[in-house]
């Protein structure tokens, strides 16, 4: 696949915030300062990056507990992402959702989810929608390697195909459920074989490769636009980072890591760039942009207003809760 010049600069620039964005999610954690959990997705840029890209301006996705590189390849406001996760009351869900519950319905994002595996049957009815409306539209779902197992995975994929609704299912397999190798969880060699017990199509894809997953979505999102149904996506990538903050990676060796990391995709699109005639120079001012855009979402975030208490109590109970 080749992109134009413009193109590429907005997927390297989207890879590129996203990374940065998690660093300082990571260091705000070590803090203390981000209350509850995140899921980090450093070293899964292109599956974001990529599936979001090969969309039209008005599609829609889903997406699971490590979303924020989804929300940012949507468009998301970083400072609105950042306020968020600190739980101000400029966020997304006024800081009430926290890292795993970013909504922003105005560009497409119908969410994440911190439970496994809802986002799948919430697609769908997504999809189904979509279709009686028949507005050409598609959603992409995101879900991990472990979600594969769950009976929502396995009676939506059903529903998908005998409906052939318009949606693509985009599996990011980073080999591991919290702790466990998928070799230990999976029945099957490749995720993507359980698509032909539903009668779609299913594709193994390199999930570090932005290009790749960019036209293999492309192609599963065209399909369902001619009204031909759903397609399983694996994109097999790795997370650099643990499962959540309180994950110290013991059940995997620093040579894997290391292994995966030569695989980056973050500078292996640097170098597609340069392949296309875009300059280091061009590249580096990309990369100044998002690093700015990041600083200024934190210092933005850190001096934004908390929601307060009684806020919070208005937009979760009733008025008879109240009392």
């Amino acid at each position: 696949m080749i992109l134009t010049n413009e193109q590429a600069k907005t997927i390297y620039e989207q890879m590129f915030s996203a990374r940065i964005f998690e660093e300082h999610v990571d260091a705000l954690l070590r803090k203390g300062m981000i209350h509850g959990t995140a899921h980090l997705a450093v070293g899964e840029e292109a599956t974001a990056a990529g599936g979001v890209g090969a969309l039209c301006p008005d599609d829609y996705i889903m997406s699971s507990h490590r979303g924020h590189a989804h929300c940012i390849a949507k468009g998301a406001d970083l400072r609105r992402m950042m306020c968020e996760l600190l739980g101000k009351r400029e966020g997304y869900c006024k800081g009430l959702g926290g890292s795993m519950h970013i909504v922003d319905i105005s560009a497409g994002n119908f969410g994440a989810n911190g439970v496994m595996g809802p986002s799948i049957p919430m697609a769908t009815g997504v999809a189904l929608a979509i279709k009686k409306e028949n507005s050409g539209k598609i959603i992409l779902d995101y879900f991990g390697d472990g979600t594969s197992n769950s009976g929502l995975f396995h009676e939506a994929l059903n529903m998908a195909a005998l409906w052939k609704l318009p949606i693509v299912y985009l599996c990011e397999n980073n080999l591991y459920g919290l702790s466990t190798h998928v070799s230990k969880s999976v029945s099957v060699t490749d995720i993507a074989m359980r698509a032909k017990a539903y009668g779609m199509p299913g594709r193994i894809v390199d999930g570090m490769d932005v290009l790749a997953v960019m036209e293999a979505v492309r192609e599963a999102a065209d399909r369902a636009r001619r009204g031909e149904g759903p397609t399983l996506i694996e994109a097999k990538t790795y997370r650099y980072l643990g499962h959540s903050k309180s994950d110290k990676r013991i059940y995997r060796s620093r040579e894997e890591e290391e292994e995966w990391k030569k695989k980056d995709p973050i500078p292996a699109f640097a170098r597609y760039m340069l392949e296309q005639g875009i300059s280091k120079e061009e590249i580096r001012e990309i990369e100044d942009r998002s690093r700015k855009a990041c600083d200024e979402a934190v210092e933005y975030a850190l001096a934004a207003d908390p929601l307060t208490f009684e806020e919070a109590k208005k937009l979760v109970f009733t008025a008879e809760e109240q009392k």
